[in-house]
């Protein structure tokens, strides 16, 4: 029998405080993260779980220049909005900190320190540009230029956004800071480096020997392949005046490299919330270490992350890190920057009370051998057909059920027939393998086992009929009841890791605390006369307009982000002034308008132009209502020759902005202005 750790470490990836977290992040680091630690402590296991904001990097500075406000500003706005948003989802963290703190910034130049009087690092002075006029160097994210491969005159100096090369800033074609728009000047700049190819070995055995077995194929499948291409040395500072100072003589300016200072924010946020016991927790060998984290971070977590450990000394090393892939969005890549985004925050807004649904849909089609995508469509459906008619009903049916036959007591059990033994066999099964399935990291087939739990339930009441039973034998009724019940008891610890609302709900209806992990599953969790209380509804069914809308409000995402996007059309061959001046273009007011018969999209249109009134035909009708322009002054070119329009003489046109998706929109003065002048 494997002996089980003392204590457990368990960290979730630090979220970035420079935007509100999404679903993406929810399904793929915390909730599996806090599913684990939840059994953990139901287990009665000593665990400590660990997280905060990542609150320093050029992101942020970036940010904050944008807004008009300072980097402060920023972290704090954000960490606020996303420490809230995890305690609405019941993310149960021990601590949640955060990167800018007194502690951290502490704990991160000891570390510095501690490899540097080590001999840990290697310095390097490099070429990097420098903005003569704001006095500062250039991270690779404050330099734009032409990108070499596509053309784009706006590509960062790490990435170009258009085709999705990777740059270095020396490679753009006329770069220019984003600072002041000037070109910058390559300077020599020193940097300390943390020499990743001399840990090459000891990674090579301790990952690729010592993991190949128990750690996920595409974490170990990643870094197996960053180590047979080579590893190198790796800045650990950089110049920016925003992140924890490089603390030593001579590098005013530096700062650690926001890869550098976040992991170590584990440890620091650990040391701020238990400051006598830290300790036990990263330098003990008694305990187990794990980071949940995204698949973009594998690398930070299981190469970076461990050889910084491993230059420190006395610190425990990562047990296991279970990465997730990526979630979607109704078939698209998941963006923050075009917003196409579920918002934690948002959510709770617009469905209060229901953080438990949402946990059930990201774990049931949780990415964790691959991507997966979220639709509206699909969160309907699992709400509506598996916590409503299959959990809900069956925890509804056996509550409701010995209300109405036993005044709410719990029967007691009679004679066991084959069928009752049968489900309380199955029943006792099933919290060891669900909690197994939970150690080895296999989230989604783990809650698949609590509906099944919730499946037996059913199937025993389906199989058992107490509402017909009652007519003719009320003892055989007590005895299906109580069994039913006791179904319904284990499904409170077993549920709680997963949906902590509604284990506690259940709990109250059944009048138990969860227990302990250990007695979940007992036939006896509920003894004969126990008295419960009103049945309650666990989940509500989510109606087609509720989820309708949610669909509508991402279409007019992706409608905002193909309009930003749109190429403009290219310019036309140039005009000489004496061809502009023979346009008549005057405002004017539209008086009377009215739909052409037997058309879809043309308007007749009466325009006072001052010194006269004109009838305009135009296409326009999918667009506007005759009742929405009548009073609008719009501008119009009064010198095109007539032209008859479904019998109906126009007298000139009317000047309208068409979009990329093609819509209209009228060109109109900026102010009101007397009809009949002129535009020039």
């Amino acid at each position: 029998m494997a002996v089980l750790p003392q204590r457990y470490t368990v960290t979730a990836a630090l979220p970035y405080a420079n935007g509100p977290v999404h679903i993406g992040h929810l399904a793929g680091v915390y909730l599996p993260a806090d599913i684990y630690v939840r059994y953990l402590r139901a287990a009665g296991r000593d665990v400590k779980f660990i997280c905060g904001s990542d609150e320093h990097g050029v992101p942020i500075t970036i940010r904050a220049q944008k807004e008009g406000v300072t980097p402060q500003q920023v972290v704090d706005k954000y960490h606020t909005l996303i420490r809230d948003s995890f305690r609405d989802f019941n993310v149960s963290f021990d601590v949640y900190s955060r990167t800018s703190s007194a502690t951290h910034a502490a704990v991160s130049s000891e570390f510095f320190l501690k490899l540097y009087h080590d001999g840990k690092f290697i310095e390097q002075t490099t070429q990097q540009y420098f903005d003569e006029q704001a006095q500062q160097f250039l991270a690779d994210r404050y330099i734009v230029g032409t990108c070499p491969n596509c053309g784009n005159e706006n590509a960062y100096g790490d990435q170009c956004e258009r085709c999705g090369t990777s740059l270095s800033p020396t490679e753009l074609i006329n770069p220019r800071s984003m600072l002041s728009g000037a070109h910058p000047v390559l300077r020599d700049t020193k940097h300390w480096f943390l020499p990743l190819d001399e840990y090459e070995p000891w990674l090579r055995e301790w990952i690729i020997e010592g993991h190949k077995n128990d750690w996920k194929t595409n974490v170990y499948g990643q870094c197996k392949s960053w180590i047979d291409q080579g590893l190198h040395p790796r800045a650990v500072t950089r110049d920016l005046d925003w992140g924890v100072p490089v603390p030593l003589p001579g590098a005013e300016g530096k700062v650690l490299y926001v890869w550098f200072d976040a992991p170590i924010g584990y440890i620091s946020a650990t040391k701020e919330a238990f400051p006598d016991e830290w300790e036990l927790y990263w330098k003990d060998a008694g305990s187990k270490l794990v980071h949940f984290i995204g698949k973009d971070n594998i690398v930070f977590h299981c190469i970076i992350f461990p050889a910084m450990l491993k230059a420190h000394g006395g610190y425990i090393l990562p047990d296991n890190v279970p990465a997730n892939e990526f979630l979607n969005l109704e078939g698209d890549k998941i963006s923050t920057s075009r917003n196409w985004a579920v918002w934690l925050h948002e959510y709770l807004q617009d469905f209060p009370g229901q953080a438990d649904v949402l946990r059930y849909v990201l774990c049931a089609n949780a990415p964790e051998t691959k991507d997966n995508d979220f639709t509206w469509k699909d969160f309907q459906a699992r709400n509506n057909n598996e916590l409503v008619a299959t959990l809900g009903n069956f925890v509804n049916r056996a509550v409701v059920l010995t209300h109405k036959f036993f005044e709410g007591q719990v029967p007691a059990a009679g004679e066991l027939l084959e069928i009752d033994q049968d489900a309380l066999r199955q029943l006792a099964a099933f919290p060891a393998k669900i909690g197994e399935l939970i150690e080895n990291y296999r989230f989604r087939d783990a809650l698949a086992e609590v509906m099944n739990l919730a499946r037996l339930g059913n199937k025993y009441l389906a199989d058992t009929q107490p509402w017909h039973l009652i007519k003719t034998d009320a003892v055989r009724t007590g005895t299906v009841l109580h069994v039913a019940l006791q179904i319904a008891a284990a499904l409170v610890p077993v549920l709680g890791p997963f949906l902590p609302e509604s284990a506690e709900k259940l709990g109250a209806m059944l009048g138990i605390e969860a227990g302990s992990w250990a007695a979940a599953g007992r036939p006896d969790a509920l003894v004969a006369g126990h008295q419960l209380r009103e049945a309650a509804l666990l989940f509500a069914k989510i109606e087609d307009a509720t989820v309708e809308a949610q669909v509508q409000k991402l279409l007019g995402t992706k409608q905002a982000n193909l309009l930003a996007n749109a190429p403009v059309a290219e310019a036309k061959t140039a005009v000489s002034f004496d061809d502009f001046q023979k346009m008549d273009l005057r405002v004017g007011t539209v008086v009377a308008a009215e739909k052409v018969a037997k058309t879809k999209k043309l308007l007749k249109l009466t325009i006072d132009l001052g010194l006269e009134q004109r009838t305009i035909v135009s296409g326009i009708a999918e667009y506007f209502t005759p009742e929405e322009l009548i009073g609008q002054q719009v501008q119009v070119l009064l010198n095109l020759l007539p032209r008859e329009l479904k019998g109906i003489q126009s007298q000139g046109m009317l000047l309208m902005a068409e979009n990329a998706d093609g819509s209209l929109a009228l060109m109109q003065p900026g102010k009101a202005v007397r009809n009949g002048s002129a535009v020039n």
